[in-house]
């Protein structure tokens, strides 16, 4: 018999123990199978190497469940255990890529994390909305914050690149961060409204285009060309020394760049579109309207 199959002699005897091969005893105690037992051990060996359960294998034999019915189940849980598998393989390319040796702890972090289902990751960031926006009104003043975030999925890919599970990574840390939170919260429920911060706001094009390049050279925001980028900016020329003041706090209120990297690590971890930071550019603003008030 396994000669013929290609089955081992101590799988046969534990399948036939079992009850899944049917044999009789010969009067000297041999085993004895048949072509009926030839054909059973074949499928059972074939559902087996398909990854089913003995007693899943079982339930087939005995048609108490249909084959199609078990591969189906059988699929779902492949499909799972496939996504687990390509999380790891992306964690220790990440780990070999590394120049530097991780500890222990953050090796076991990253596993822990890229194995997360898609609904566990999403979890997660629910509890971290939930809890920094608790009670925030969807229309009240910066609520439109909350609501972005509650809005945005962390969807890992079923084949996750290694800056994918990095990004991720870093992102489960940071929504877990109390002062994160907290950080969010005071951006979500500043005031708005007439004579708010909303209305004290910058185009952030404008910003961009003439503020971070003075940014990234490094010019002094007191200086006179630093004076002269925020003349570029439209509305500025238009502020009083109060209304300086005031933008500048807006500015400060509402640009953090550990909000900008949690959504730049969102896109990435979405494959979207990567954009340039802007918020160092509004830093530099906020400081150049201080430094050079008018009026």
């Amino acid at each position: 018999m396994a000669e013929r199959t290609g089955v081992p002699v101590r799988t046969i005897r534990f399948w036939s123990d079992e009850g899944l091969v049917p044999s009789v005893r010969s009067s000297s105690g041999h085993r004895v199978y048949d072509a009926a037992a030839v054909a059973r051990l074949d499928l059972v060996r074939t559902l087996r190497e398909l990854g089913l359960g003995l007693d899943e294998v079982r339930a087939v034999l005995a048609r108490r469940r249909g084959v199609g019915e078990v591969a189906s189940a059988h699929v779902r849980a492949l499909d799972g255990r496939i996504r687990e598998l390509r999380a790891q393989r992306a964690v220790c390319v990440l780990l070999a890529r590394s120049g530097d040796e991780p500890d222990a702890r953050s090796v076991t972090l990253m596993n822990d994390l890229a194995r997360l289902s898609a609904g566990e990751r999403q979890a997660l960031i629910d509890d971290f909305v939930n809890e920094a926006f608790a009670g925030v009104d969807a229309d009240a003043p910066g609520g439109w914050i909350a609501n972005a975030m509650r809005s945005m999925p962390a969807e890992l890919p079923d084949d996750p690149s290694p800056e994918q599970v990095q990004a991720w990574v870093e992102l489960a840390e940071l929504v877990r961060d109390p002062g994160f939170r907290a950080r969010c919260r005071e951006m979500a429920t500043a005031g708005a409204g007439p004579g708010g911060h909303q209305e004290r706001q910058l185009d952030p094009a404008a910003v961009a285009e003439h503020a971070g390049p003075a940014e990234a050279a490094g010019v002094d925001p007191g200086s006179a060309e630093a004076a002269a980028v925020l003349s570029r900016i439209p509305g500025v020329d238009d502020l009083d020394a109060a209304g300086r003041t005031a933008t500048a706090e807006t500015i400060e209120l509402f640009s953090d760049r550990r909000v900008e990297r949690y959504w730049a690590l969102l896109g990435v971890v979405n494959g979207w579109a990567q954009r340039e930071p802007v918020v160092p550019a509004f830093e530099w603003v906020a400081a150049a309207l201080r430094a050079a008030p008018r009026g």
